[in-house]
């Protein structure tokens, strides 16, 4: 893992910088852990100096784990989450005292981490529910974990704070979510009773020709939802396309709510509800 993060006291009893240069040429990313003044800090950058600052005692959890198995989405401003260290508070860091077992943590470029399905425990135990669906969706999309494993750390972990809610949050998962805003409209459709829709799901014409694959949908009814993007903003040919395929959607059958940012979640539910209703679903 390059990063050049490092430990302020460390480099001034080294001799590799002044007090002076320390101050003049370094910002402080956690109290006395550095990065050059030159580099805009990264989440992984914030993730060594949080590892760093608890002396290499902490192990990497939550948000900031999930972002070192791949998960995407990850905002570089994201708290960084340690089990284990120091309990002094200080702005972008959370540190908690937990208990973790030694199979409970690996090694991702020489960082200490939760392991993937420790790190999937605690996504839905320490999060609100619609947020722990979302990076539980972000993590298993880019490394897939099986859910009995994640319930067998409840087991071992009887007593840990937010088995509710877990309980509640991983049922919901799908790794076939590729946004958070897919994430949350396909929450709206389960909340609001809608049957479960199927994620990625690809639209065929004549000799399998591949039309679209939807965001979700059910494809009994042939309904499904799409999350629009500002393709119409911003690329034309994308737009084109995006209209050719709508027409080729109706004409074959399926229909389709295709939703913006703008629009009330009460309105999306009802589109999609009343296409379920005409293709024969009943609540």
């Amino acid at each position: 893992m390059r990063s050049e993060v490092f430990v302020g006291s460390e480099a001034l009893a080294s001799g590799a910088v002044s007090p002076y240069e320390l101050r003049r040429w370094h910002r402080s990313l956690f109290r006395d852990v550095y990065l050059p003044a030159r580099c805009e800090p990264s989440l992984r950058d914030r993730t060594v100096a949080a590892w760093l600052w608890s002396k290499g005692r902490g192990v990497i959890a939550g948000v900031a784990a999930s972002a070192l198995h791949g998960a995407p989405w990850v905002d570089v401003t994201t708290p960084i989450e340690l089990i284990g260290g120091s309990t002094r508070r200080q702005p972008g860091l959370i540190v908690r005292s937990e208990s973790l077992a030694p199979d409970e943590i690996t090694h991702v470029a020489g960082i200490p981490v939760t392991t993937l399905e420790r790190t999937a425990f605690d996504l839905g135990r320490h999060l609100p529910r619609d947020l722990a669906v979302a990076r539980l969706d972000a993590l298993k999309w880019a490394t897939p974990f099986r859910d009995r494993d994640v319930l067998r750390l409840v087991d071992r972990h009887p007593g840990a704070r937010g088995l509710k809610a877990l309980r509640v949050a991983l049922p919901l998962v799908d790794g076939g979510a590729q946004s958070p805003r897919e994430t949350a409209l396909r929450l709206w459709f389960v909340d609001a009773g809608l049957p479960r829709p199927r994620t990625q799901l690809p639209v065929l014409e004549a000799r399998n020709r591949r039309v679209r694959v939807l965001d979700m949908g059910w494809e009994d009814f042939m309904v499904g939802a799409e999350y629009d993007g500002d393709q119409h903003r911003t690329d034309r040919p994308q737009y084109a396309k995006d209209v050719r395929v709508k027409r080729t959607l109706a004409r074959l059958g399926w229909k389709v709510t295709f939703v913006i940012k703008e629009d009330r979640k009460d309105d999306v539910v009802q589109s999609v509800w009343d296409a379920m209703i005409s293709r024969g679903w009943r609540p």
